[in-house]
């Protein structure tokens, strides 16, 4: 049987992901997919939204992105951690500050998958799902249907069949999508103390 061995730069940009909250700093991905687990852990009877959502803000000379993930124990408190970003160039697209916002929410996933976060939370709720326990997934896209309102509402089908092709997670868009266009958006008003 032949053993794959995960690409060395693979497991590099997995360890230069950290994350923050207003408690900790500089937490690794096994760090949240531990702090998360806990937390259901904590109430197993409980109904959980799960949210990854990317926000983005345009600095001189930069674009700062910020990737939120709120774990919402409904009606009793949450637990999140956001991820920086920044592209060493200003974004004038809307198209493609779009896109590398939902890319980058989608790459999350898939390092949450690479720890089997949502299985796992899913095993802890599990024996409880008669008492009330519940958990549903979202990807908060950064964007409104209201071309009046929003310049966003053009893109909103395609960022959301990019959505759908990763399948556990559901799409989600303004005023719903709060990890993005709350929860990671207060962090992008600060330009970056450097840029990559």
């Amino acid at each position: 049987m032949t053993k794959f061995k995960r690409k060395p730069e693979a497991h590099d940009r997995a360890n230069r992901l950290r994350f923050h909250n207003v408690k900790e700093q500089h937490l690794s991905v096994g760090d949240v997919a531990d702090r998360l687990l806990r937390f259901v852990a904590e109430d197993p009877r409980a109904s959980y939204h799960f949210a990854i959502g990317t926000d983005c803000q345009v600095h001189p000379n930069h674009t700062k992105f910020i990737t939120g993930l709120v774990l919402h124990r409904l009606g009793r408190g949450a637990w999140a951690c956001y991820r920086p970003y920044v592209l060493g160039r200003e974004l004038d697209s809307i198209r493609e500050k779009l896109a590398l916002e939902t890319s980058l929410s989608q790459e999350m996933a898939a390092h949450l998958e690479e720890h089997r976060v949502v299985s796992r939370m899913e095993e802890l709720l599990l024996p409880h799902v008669y008492q009330g326990a519940e958990l549903r997934t979202f990807i908060d896209i950064d964007a409104g249907t209201e071309p009046c309102l929003n310049p966003t509402a053009l893109y909103v089908q395609e960022m959301i069949a990019r959505v759908e092709t990763i399948g556990s997670y559901v799409p989600r868009v303004k005023p719903e999508a709060y990890c993005a266009s709350s929860y990671a958006n207060r962090y992008t008003k600060r330009p970056a103390k450097f840029v990559m």
